[in-house]
């Protein structure tokens, strides 16, 4: 099971992780992968000791260079911290986690955007089909809270091996 907590890019929750985990654990036996503003090897260990079996992770892997992502989305992560993010319903009609320079690039204030109608899910057409607003994900990006911990795009062995280092720091630290 997915857990997505408060923090996560896209589509995201608003439960703490701390809170999700452990009344999830009070009826879910089974594994459990935690999503939210993961992106160093301290937060995969985080997870874990929250009773989570796996961490979640997206917006680290989409800054790298092997991504299929437009660069200018990559470097936008790397340039952001968590105070670059936006939670809003108004691009999709269901609550994410966007990007404030990409709703700035696209002609919206980000401070000031309207609520959508979470019963009209609409994916930027109006009624008659024509193009209503920015498209979410591919102008409008999603990301994640834990985006300041990402300063370059990188190739993803690079990544994997700096979250492996500080997963076994945080289990083992040095003295």
């Amino acid at each position: 099971m997915i857990l997505v907590s408060a923090g996560a890019g896209g589509h995201a929750g608003e439960i703490s992780p701390f809170a999700f985990v452990a009344e999830t654990r009070r009826w879910y036996d089974g594994p459990i992968a935690l999503s939210g503003a993961i992106a160093t090897g301290r937060a995969i260990r985080a997870a874990r000791l929250l009773g989570a079996d796996f961490a979640y992770i997206g917006s680290a892997f989409i800054a790298t260079e092997e991504a299929n992502a437009v660069e200018k989305y990559k470097q936008m992560i790397a340039g952001s911290s968590a105070e670059d993010i936006v939670y809003s319903n108004l691009f999709t009609g269901v609550h994410g986690n966007y990007l404030k320079p990409s709703i700035v690039a696209a002609g919206m204030d980000p401070d000031n955007l309207p609520v959508s109608d979470p019963s009209k899910m609409n994916f930027g057409t109006d009624a008659s089909g024509q193009r209503a607003k920015p498209k979410a994900w591919k102008e409008i990006w999603g990301s994640g809270q834990g985006i300041g911990s990402i300063d370059k795009v990188m190739p993803v062995a690079e990544l994997v091996g700096r979250l492996k280092r500080e997963y076994d720091e945080a289990v083992d630290p040095p003295l």
